[in-house]
């Protein structure tokens, strides 16, 4: 009688760290065939994705949209089950809330850098958009390995392009300061077509030229029925159903490398894995690299981070004297106010307007790098001068009948100049310990596409390596 093969072994990859980027190389794993153990810290999975409600309305906590010109997060939603609450935003119009008045947000622009001075009449003072128009005169520009956006832009554009609008369209992504944050790791296209061109302005011409040539057609953005938050859950409930197990309120206290893989320590137990992928905060993950990767842990540790607090607020409509059009309004921090944008949810996206026709939504950040006195602020408080600043841009006089207040303490790494060399250096160090990869917002991009993309890069690393490639 011929026995059957012995089933092979498909291996035991355990994943630190529950949000994104973890959730999604746990997909790509088990999509593999492999056993995957995802260990969260805390009691909910998603990271800086987090769905709730107001008033019985399904909003957004944290990160509430995503972009769509790249297609990992678009793809994973719709690999989970999510295709049929894929939806764009109701509208694309914005505003500059500066100089006191509310000013549309121009059209044909990279990051806030235009390739027409034209565009941004109005925006800026008219000696601001003769500035622009002034880079011809200048030497051909000389980038480097690296530059600062904001210093950068402001040396060839004017400071006013850079204080009015490429600071308040950085600092909605990464919280930061724009005269810190790296062209080449923030911006990157942007960066190489200044490099190639010697000019910013033919750059970002290039760029739309290219754009234009491609026919780029559909949504910029895209957001999901009930909430961005929602994502994790579904990625989460696909990895169990491919066998994985995630266990939450778990916290890793240390890693060490075993005969053959990796030994696992939390507060309850000791795991044996052949391969990790760490996609903890850079914080976390320096620490339990401290023992095996001391150069790595090391430049973990110097990755810094914003703190950001998201203000949603509840009014009912009969109380509105009418808001502006548009999904909204950005802040330049030059103008000295609290908040450094609102998003009208009620008009941005159709599922939180269909929530409820009596209610209407918005919210409101606040907080950039080096302002943490937010984060000790009455919740109270925090609402009182977000309904002052939104009074003033926008006449704004009825009180909330509903307000939640989340502080998302570390939410955003910063991207400095030199970031990817740290990177590079960082991940030179990891690859050195077989079986380990990191991944997550401190390294390529801290957009939901970016950390999806991170994550299933160090999943697609991992079932290379030679213990999985070869079954086990």
């Amino acid at each position: 009688m011929q026995r059957s093969p012995r089933p092979v072994d498909p291996g035991h990859v355990v994943v630190i760290g529950g949000g994104i980027a973890g959730l999604a190389a746990a997909h790509r794993l088990t999509s593999a065939g492999v056993r995957v153990t995802v260990l969260e810290a805390t009691a909910r999975l998603g990271g800086k994705l987090q769905a709730g409600t107001i008033e019985g309305v399904p909003v957004d906590l944290g990160a509430e949209s995503m972009l769509a010109r790249r297609p990992e997060a678009v793809e994973l939603a719709r690999a989970t089950g999510l295709a049929d609450r894929l939806q764009p935003p109701a509208t694309s119009t914005a505003s500059v809330w500066t100089r006191d008045a509310l000013r549309p947000m121009p059209k044909g622009h990279v990051m806030g850098v235009p390739g027409d001075p034209a565009a941004l009449a109005g925006l800026l003072s008219p000696d601001g958009v003769a500035r622009i128009g002034k880079e011809r005169e200048l030497a051909p520009a000389e980038l480097g390995d690296d530059v600062a956006v904001g210093a950068f832009v402001a040396e060839r554009l004017g400071r006013e392009v850079v204080d009015r609008l490429v600071e308040p369209l950085l600092g909605g992504v990464y919280a930061g300061d724009a005269y810190r944050i790296s062209m080449r790791a923030a911006v990157p296209q942007l960066f190489e077509a200044a490099k190639r061109r010697h000019s910013l302005l033919e750059g970002v011409r290039d760029l739309q030229r290219k754009a234009e040539a491609q026919q780029q057609t559909g949504p910029v953005f895209m957001g999901i029925e009930g909430g961005v938050g929602t994502l994790p859950g579904a990625v989460a409930d696909a990895v169990r159903a491919a066998g994985g197990e995630i266990r939450t309120e778990t916290p890793v206290i240390g890693m060490s490398r075993a005969e053959d893989g990796w030994r696992i320590r939390t507060d309850q137990s000791v795991i044996e894995a052949d391969a990790v992928v760490l996609a903890a905060p850079a914080w976390s993950a320096s620490a339990l690299l401290a023992a095996e990767s001391p150069a790595a842990a090391a430049e973990l540790g110097r990755i810094e981070y914003a703190s950001m607090t998201l203000v949603t607020l509840a009014f009912r409509r009969s109380d509105l004297p009418g808001m502006p059009d548009g999904s909204g309004f950005l802040v330049p921090p030059v103008d000295g106010r609290t908040i450094k944008a609102s998003t009208f949810s009620s008009q941005k996206w159709s599922w939180v307007g269909d929530g409820s026709s009596d209610l209407f939504v918005l919210r409101t950040s606040i907080g950039r790098y080096g302002e943490e006195e937010h984060l000790h602020r009455e919740d109270s408080e925090l609402v009182g001068v977000s309904l002052r600043d939104l009074g003033a841009a926008t006449g704004l006089e009825a009180r909330p009948v509903a307000s939640e207040v989340t502080r998302w303490i570390g939410g955003l790494p910063q991207y400095p100049v030199g970031h990817l060399a740290r990177v590079a250096r960082i991940r030179e160090e990891v690859a050195k310990l077989a079986g380990l990869r990191v991944c997550g917002a401190a390294y390529d991009g801290v957009g939901i596409p970016a950390c999806i993309a991170d994550g299933q890069r160090a999943a697609d690393e991992i079932l290379a390596t030679p213990t999985l490639a070869a079954g086990g």
